[in-house]
């Protein structure tokens, strides 16, 4: 379990949050678009990588079969408590290794924020692909390369830091001032449309939400051991891999300037 530190990195992290969702529900949809209600109602789902339950919360609004969440850390001790809060009762939570994790199949499989995590992407997006039953569909989400060349540039080295650091120390001592002043930097760049500088994309998107939610964003970037931004050519050669794939409802969205969504469908099984 080579990825076993990062998880509970992040478990340090979804563990000392308050109960529920860390997002909105506006977010969500941001997130899981274009697939919608229909893709998700009365369908079988599973989710990579659940953290605290934040996507599956809102998720359930949705009605879906029955829903299971994997992740490595012990985050999720916080997401089977925020389920139950949701009164939803037909899904699991199983702490087990996405990368390894096989079953018979769902009808759509999503991770969103976690293979640019993993020390092996590509393994991660197979293990989606595998998990997708024939006819079933797929969505990621993930740190694009392109977009990312200040936070790759400042960010990144601070990071290599402080994810060796204490949890604690992290989030109260190194967080709260570099949180502080990109909050001042984007609602500065967002308020004059300053929009030929760096990240004015997605600081149109963060400043929408309070500084708690900037604090939590940027000590989720700094705790964890191990990050990747991950460019378009090599999405496109991951879709290339799976013959499986049906490439005609595949799809890769650049979102907020700075990262990448992707998915699409598998064949059914009598088409490949």
């Amino acid at each position: 379990m080579e990825d076993f530190r990062t998880a509970q990195a992040f478990a340090s992290s979804w563990n000392n949050l308050p109960d529920g969702s860390v997002y909105t529900y506006e977010q969500f949809l941001d997130w899981i678009k274009p697939l919608t209600k229909a893709d998700i109602s009365k369908k079988t789902v599973l989710e990579f990588g659940c953290g605290n339950g934040s996507l599956m919360c809102h998720l359930v609004r949705w009605n879906p079969r029955f829903v299971k969440g994997v992740d490595l850390g012990d985050s999720v001790i916080s997401c089977r408590k925020n389920m139950e809060l949701t009164l939803f009762e037909n899904f699991e939570i199983d702490q087990t290794d996405l990368v390894c994790f096989r079953s018979n199949g769902y009808d759509f499989v999503y991770c969103i924020g976690v293979l640019h995590h993993l020390k092996n992407p590509f393994r991660g997006f197979e293990s989606v692909i595998k998990n997708t039953k024939p006819g079933g569909k797929f969505h990621c989400w993930v740190y694009a390369k392109e977009g990312n060349e200040l936070v790759r540039l400042l960010v990144e080295p601070i990071r290599m830091i402080a994810s060796k650091l204490p949890w604690w120390f992290n989030k109260y001592i190194i967080v709260i001032p570099l949180a502080f002043a990109y909050f001042l930097y984007a609602n500065l760049i967002v308020g004059f449309k300053l929009s030929k500088l760096p990240l004015y994309d997605y600081s149109k998107w963060i400043t929408e939400r309070d500084f708690d939610f900037f604090r939590h964003v940027v000590f989720d970037q700094l705790v964890t051991p191990q990050t990747t931004y991950i460019d378009k050519k090599t999405i496109e050669s991951w879709f290339d891999s799976f013959p499986d794939i049906d490439h005609d409802s595949k799809y890769l969205i650049f979102r907020n300037g700075n990262s990448w969504k992707f998915g699409g469908q598998k064949l059914c099984s009598s088409e490949h």
